[in-house]
C-alpha cells in the first residue's frame, strides 16, 4: 500500500496501512464493544473492504483515517484521521475526525494525542476551514475525546443518521465542531493544564 504522509505525536505514528494490519484490525472490528455504538461487528471482509475504502480515500483526498502504532513497540493499536462523510445531512459536504482504537489502547489518551495531529494536518496542510466529529448521542467516550479535542457542540446540530434504521438505539447523533482559532486556544488550554 503507499507511503503518503505521516504524522507524528510523543508517543504515536500515524501512517499508512499496511498489509500486516489487517489481520489486527479484523480482530478489533469483531470486538463487540470496540463495536458497541456502530449497527453491528464487521466480518473479515467487511474490515479488509475498510481498508481498501480508507487507502483509497488518501489517493482521493490526500488525507484519510491514518493507522496508529505505539512507537516504543511498533504495535498496531487502530486508526485515527480524517473522512468524508458518505451521506447527506445538514452539515455535508464536511470533513470529519474520527478514531477507532483496540480496547487495549484505551484509556491512554491514544485518541485524543491521535486526533490533535490529524486536525492540525487538516488545518495547516490540507488548509480545512472546519472539521466535524459525530457519533451517537450515547456513546460518552467518543464525546469526551470531542470534549478534549475542544470541540462544541451545539444541540440544534444533533440530527438523525440516515443509514441508521428509525427507532434503531444508535440513531440519534450528536455533531461537533472546531475551527483553526478554537483548535489553537484548546491547544493553549491543554499546554497550560498537563505541565510536562
Amino acid at each position: 500500500m503507499g507511503h503518503g504522509y505521516q504524522l507524528r505525536t510523543e508517543r504515536l505514528r500515524l501512517r499508512r496501512w499496511r498489509e500486516a494490519d489487517r489481520a489486527a484490525f479484523a480482530q478489533m472490528n469483531a470486538d463487540p464493544e470496540v463495536m458497541e455504538h456502530f449497527p453491528a461487528p464487521l466480518t473479515r471482509r467487511d474490515s479488509d473492504l475498510l481498508v481498501d475504502r480508507i487507502e483509497a480515500g488518501f489517493d482521493q483526498h490526500g488525507f484519510g483515517l491514518w493507522a496508529i502504532e505505539v512507537v516504543t513497540t511498533g504495535q498496531f493499536v487502530g486508526f485515527t484521521g480524517l473522512a468524508v462523510p458518505g451521506f447527506e445531512a445538514h452539515f455535508t459536504p464536511a470533513v470529519e475526525v474520527g478514531w477507532r482504537l483496540a480496547r487495549p489502547a484505551w484509556g491512554q489518551g491514544y485518541a485524543t494525542e491521535a486526533a490533535r495531529a490529524a486536525i492540525a494536518y487538516g488545518f495547516t496542510r490540507a488548509a480545512l476551514p472546519m472539521i466535524v466529529s459525530f457519533t451517537a448521542a450515547i456513546n460518552t467516550r467518543s464525546r469526551a475525546v470531542m470534549d478534549r479535542l475542544g470541540m462544541t457542540h451545539d444541540p440544534a446540530d444533533d440530527f438523525d443518521h440516515p443509514n441508521v434504521p428509525p427507532g434503531h438505539r444508535l440513531r440519534r447523533h450528536v455533531l461537533y465542531r472546531i475551527s483553526p482559532g478554537e483548535q489553537q486556544t484548546a491547544l493553549s488550554r491543554a499546554t497550560h493544564s498537563f505541565p510536562k
